[in-house]
C-alpha cells in the first residue's frame, strides 16, 4: 500500500473515529476539562516562577539551577497527569460505548479515579524522563535540542498505546511502555502515512479558520477575526483530540481482537500490520 493509499486510510479511519463521536458528543468534554485544567496549572506556574524570581522575567528565563529542574518536574508531573487521566476517562467510555452501553462523563471520571494509582506512576516516571531531557537539552544548545527533538518523536511513537495499556493492562510504568512499545513494533508495519492524515487534517483546518477569521476581520472587525479564529483553533484541538484517543482505543480493541462498533475492520488489520 503507497503512500497516497495510506492518508486515503487515515481520512476514513478518521470519520469512523469522528462517528463515534458525533453519537457520543459528551466525549468531547474530556479534552475540554483536561485544556482547562491544563490553562490552570500553567497559569499557576508562571505566577509561582514570576514570585520566585521577584517578578523579573529574566531571571525566570535563567537554566541550570536546580530550583529550576524541580519545577519543571513538577510542572511535568502535573501535565501528564491531568493528560493521562482525561485521556483514560476517554478510552473507557469509548470501550463501554464498544461493548454496546452508553457511557456517561461520570463513568469516565470514575473508572480513572479507581486507576489513579497506576496513572500517577506513569506520570512519574513520564516527568523524569522528561526532565532529564530537558536537562540534556539546556546543557546541549542547538544540538541537544535536535537530539532532544528526535527522541521525544520516537517516545511518542513508543507510547501510543500507553493510555489503553495503564487502563486495561495490570502493569506499571516501566511495563507499561514496554508493552506499548511491543505492540508498536508487531503492529505498526509501514502505515506512518495514515496517523500522519491527522496532522494533516489539523493543518487544513486552520488555514480554513485562518481565512475565515481573515475574511471577518475585513468584513465586520479585526477583534471578531480574531475571536473567531482562536474560538475555532480550541474547539478544533478538542474534537481532533477526542477522535485521535478514539482511534487509539479503538485500533487497541482490534489488537487485542474486539471488534469496535463504527470502526473499519480491514482498515485497522491493513493501518497496523505485522512487518
Amino acid at each position: 500500500m503507497n503512500f497516497i493509499d495510506r492518508m486515503s486510510n487515515g481520512w476514513k479511519i478518521f470519520l469512523d473515529s469522528f462517528a463515534v463521536l458525533k453519537e457520543n458528543r459528551q466525549l468531547i468534554l474530556f479534552p475540554i476539562l483536561s485544556g482547562l485544567s491544563m490553562i490552570l496549572v500553567v497559569s499557576s506556574f508562571v505566577l509561582i516562577m514570576l514570585g520566585a524570581a521577584d517578578w523579573d522575567w529574566e531571571g525566570v528565563r535563567d537554566q541550570g539551577t536546580v530550583a529550576n529542574y524541580a519545577l519543571v518536574f513538577v510542572y511535568y508531573l502535573v501535565n501528564y497527569f491531568i493528560i493521562t487521566f482525561f485521556n483514560t476517562a476517554l478510552v473507557h467510555c469509548t470501550h463501554l460505548y464498544y461493548s454496546g452501553q452508553k457511557p456517561t462523563l461520570g463513568d469516565g471520571i470514575r473508572f480513572s479515579m479507581s486507576r489513579i494509582g497506576v496513572i500517577l506512576s506513569w506520570a512519574l516516571f513520564a516527568a523524569t524522563v522528561g526532565t532529564i531531557l530537558r536537562a540534556i537539552s539546556d546543557r546541549l544548545g542547538w544540538l541537544g535540542k535536535l537530539i532532544i527533538g528526535l527522541i521525544g518523536l520516537a517516545w511518542n511513537i513508543a507510547t501510543f498505546f500507553v493510555v489503553p495499556v495503564i487502563a486495561y493492562e495490570n502493569l506499571g510504568p516501566v511495563g507499561a511502555f514496554k508493552r506499548s512499545t511491543q505492540l508498536m513494533k508487531e503492529k505498526w508495519g509501514e502505515s506512518l502515512g495514515a496517523t500522519f492524515s491527522f496532522g494533516f487534517i489539523y493543518l487544513v483546518a486552520w488555514i480554513g479558520l485562518g481565512l475565515l477569521a481573515a475574511v471577518i476581520g475585513m468584513v465586520i472587525h479585526p477583534i471578531a477575526g480574531i475571536f473567531v479564529f482562536l474560538v475555532g483553533v480550541l474547539s478544533t484541538m478538542a474534537v481532533m483530540s477526542a477522535a485521535r484517543m478514539i482511534f487509539i482505543s479503538a485500533v487497541y480493541h482490534n489488537i487485542q481482537g474486539n471488534p469496535v462498533k463504527h470502526f473499519n475492520q480491514e482498515l485497522a488489520d491493513n493501518l497496523f500490520i505485522n512487518k
